[in-house]
């Protein structure tokens, strides 16, 4: 891995909000969507509880909470490993999906949480958003990822 790469990731995270993009090949799969509801209503309501009614990330206070995954990608073993699971409030869940808000959202909207929730300007978005898109595309390289779903066992008793 090159020097600008590891600097690029080191930039992504020293956010508050960050914009997470999957490898392409992980699009349309979740843990809502292949666990069983009962396991995936034991994760979400544990983030939730955690939250105590703030989004985990920008903090503001929301009834309405969602459960976002936290995953790492080891391009090197090819193992795409849950790390966490957080609630968020719609708007940061928005903001880290920025791909997909593109698609399906009013991303002017989505990209104006972004700058407001980071205190940054519009270029340091669009150069965090291809930042995250020069990882993305690292990871697309991997052809299949193994997941690592330990992070699950605590949940099992």
């Amino acid at each position: 891995m090159s020097v600008r790469f590891l600097s690029a990731i080191i930039i992504i995270m020293e956010r508050k909000l960050n914009i997470e993009l999957i490898p392409d090949g992980s699009w349309g799969y979740n843990l809502r969507s292949v666990l069983p509801k009962n396991l995936w209503d034991i994760v979400r309501k544990d983030a939730v509880k955690e939250a105590n009614g703030k989004c985990m990330i920008c903090g503001t206070p929301s009834k309405r909470l969602e459960a976002h995954e936290r995953w790492s990608f080891d391009t090197k073993t090819s193992v795409q490993k849950l790390v966490g699971v957080i609630a968020v409030c719609p708007m940061c869940h928005k903001a880290i999906h920025m791909e997909r808000s593109h698609l399906f959202e009013n991303a002017e909207v989505v990209e104006d949480w972004y700058m407001k929730v980071n205190g940054c300007s519009y270029a340091d978005m669009r150069k965090d958003m291809g930042e995250a898109n020069k990882l993305q595309k690292e990871r697309n390289k991997v052809s299949e990822w193994f997941l690592d779903l330990s992070y699950l066992k605590k949940f099992c008793k």
